[in-house]
């Protein structure tokens, strides 16, 4: 999944940033309200998390700005503020959840997986295609009774084909939503890691899961190419 971090204070920007990207998030970052607009108008993302008190657009400006456009993106608030009404405020203004500071980023990882599940047509936690199992909680995986470990990021590429089974996903479109505007790597880094997953989830199996569509990019399904 793609997130925008939108938090002015730097430190805890980078941390929110490292800890995230550790997960296997595509994670775009900025450091006031006028700029988290922009890269919201321009950029689809999977879920927003946006602190509050903000320099030149706060938070809550910026959420009804988007809310008003009709963007049902999920967002999350982070705020110093604890008091009840600031809640209320937020929770009014559409936000999806609300995160006092300081907080655990196991809480914060556990608020993400939850709001953007609201939002999918995958409302449980489990992504099943034929005989392969994702926990997207957990972050496992399993084809029948072996268990497959993957690096962040190709769980990340694998979850996107889980939870479009069926649909052919374009080069551009894993690349815009895995990783973020700094990225820069070679052209052919969506195939590498295809070729990365291919092995360790088809590897050894009669009944091939990721299948390559050519001139349009791959998917994932039971049954033949």
């Amino acid at each position: 999944m793609r997130l925008l971090v939108a938090e002015d204070e730097r430190d805890m920007n980078r941390l929110l940033v490292k800890v995230l990207e550790k997960e296997g998030y595509g994670v775009d970052t900025c450091f006031d309200g006028e700029e988290a607009l922009y890269y919201l108008e321009h950029t689809e993302y999977d879920a927003a998390i946006l602190d509050i008190m903000m320099p030149k657009k706060d938070g809550l400006e910026v959420l009804k700005c988007i809310r008003r456009r009709g963007n049902d993106l999920p967002v999350l608030f982070l705020t110093a503020r604890d008091s009840i009404s600031d809640r209320v405020k937020g929770l009014d203004a559409g936000a999806d959840d609300y995160l006092i500071k300081p907080f655990d980023f196991e809480e914060l990882l556990a608020r993400i997986r939850s709001m953007t599940r609201k939002r999918s047509p995958h409302t449980s936690s489990t992504l099943t295609v034929g005989d392969l199992v994702i926990d997207t909680g957990k972050h496992t995986v399993m084809r029948g009774e072996k268990r497959i470990e993957l690096s962040a990021r190709e769980y990340a590429i694998l979850e996107y084909l889980c939870m479009n089974p069926g649909i052919v996903l374009s080069r551009e479109k894993i690349e815009n939503h895995i990783w973020n505007y700094d990225y820069s790597g070679g052209s052919n880094v969506v195939d590498v890691y295809i070729s990365y997953l291919r092995k360790k989830i088809d590897g050894g199996y009669q009944n091939k899961l990721i299948h390559t569509v050519w001139g349009a990019g791959w998917m994932i399904k039971e049954g033949k190419e």
